[in-house]
């Protein structure tokens, strides 16, 4: 299995995201426009599903590790946990 070198990128975009939110919040809390609040809302979703995306494949590329000979029950475990992660994507 490898490492996973993505993290700390993940880990940017997540803390970026929140500062977006957080910003989202002081702007309905200030009653700003309603178009400007969903505009920023969107991209507070969209750095959330890039985030998310990024990270679940990650998982599939680096924690997942099927090889020929493999014991059944260990390859279904395998199919177990891939399945786990895709219902994310």
């Amino acid at each position: 299995m490898n490492k996973h070198t993505c993290h700390p990128e993940i880990i940017t975009r997540l803390k970026r995201a929140s500062g977006h939110l957080t910003k989202v919040i002081a702007m309905i809390e200030a009653e700003e426009v309603c178009e400007n609040v969903a505009q920023q809302l969107q991209a507070v979703t969209s750095a959330l599903v890039a985030a998310k995306r990024q990270y679940v494949t990650d998982h599939i590329e680096n924690c997942l590790d099927i090889q020929e000979g493999m014991a059944m029950r260990e390859v279904v475990g395998q199919v177990k946990s891939l399945k786990a992660m895709a219902k994310y994507l």
